[in-house]
């Protein structure tokens, strides 16, 4: 972008004594006398802005056009060798089992991006009821307090049955102002609402299983490059980020073999 700025403004130095020069003759010119371009700035600001703005947005429109291909690039690699999480059998999941498209999701149930996550994949859900089935891990960050509680509740939660998983797991998201604040006392009041045996909860809460599935989840996920959350595996192909739906409508659909053209027959 420098490059591009400096030959702009050069060549509105230029333009002040001299017709049409070639980028040869600006650079000697400059070179030899740098103040042509100060005074072009003082006498021409508006034009020196212009030149400038001009600049950045060519720069910043090249460097999204190689950050768009570069993405595609790696989105068809992972189409044809695509990441292979493990999905271990009984492992909580939300959806029809025989579903053509599985999402795995790499999640912390205190971090705001999670949420709006939770709410794409809600619509996700609603557009292919039958075809799309979610399987939730854990990766709570460290600068989340209540976020490994939070991960240890949903998988106790789950040793009472995936419905009942899924309805904490929502709840947790629905409320995660109230999981900030009130940390595990809201977690128990959730788990209580919702009718879970409370005590068998605390027993689960206990058993060195959950701890080394939450470790497994994060292990794997560092495994695949996620970072940060939230992390999506669409039949092998990555999302990485709190992505709009169109973004996971377009991989969805392109497992199932949809396009804009089928469509509309």
């Amino acid at each position: 972008m420098k490059k591009l700025v400096l030959f702009g403004l050069c060549a509105m130095a230029f333009a002040v004594t001299n017709c049409a020069p070639s980028a040869k003759q600006i650079k000697e010119a400059v070179e030899k006398d740098p103040s042509i371009v100060f005074v072009a700035i003082e006498k021409y600001p508006d034009q020196f802005i212009e030149v400038v703005n001009k600049a950045a947005q060519e720069a910043q429109k090249k460097a999204q056009d190689k950050s768009i291909a570069e993405e595609q690039k790696k989105r068809d690699e992972e189409f044809a060798n695509p990441l292979k999480p493990v999905v271990e059998p009984g492992r909580i999941a939300f959806g029809p089992a025989d579903a053509k498209v599985t999402i795995v999701e790499y999640s912390d149930f205190e971090c705001p991006y999670c949420t709006k996550g939770y709410q794409t994949i809600k619509q996700v859900r609603a557009e292919y009821p039958k075809d799309v089935r979610v399987v939730f891990k854990n990766l709570p960050l460290d600068f989340h307090p209540q976020a490994m509680p939070a991960a240890k509740y949903f998988e106790a939660a789950g040793k009472q049955g995936a419905e009942k998983a899924e309805k904490f797991h929502d709840a947790v998201f629905e409320n995660q102002g109230e999981l900030r604040s009130k940390g595990e006392d809201f977690l128990k009041a959730t788990a209580k609402k919702l009718g879970l045996d409370m005590k068998k909860l605390e027993t689960d809460l206990k058993d060195e299983s959950i701890m080394k599935q939450i470790t497994a989840d994060m292990e794997e996920a560092k495994k695949f490059n996620f970072s940060g959350t939230p992390g999506f595996l669409i039949n092998g192909v990555s999302l990485r980020g709190a992505y709009p739906f169109p973004e996971f409508k377009a991989i969805i659909d392109r497992h199932l073999g949809k396009s804009d053209d089928t469509k509309k027959q």
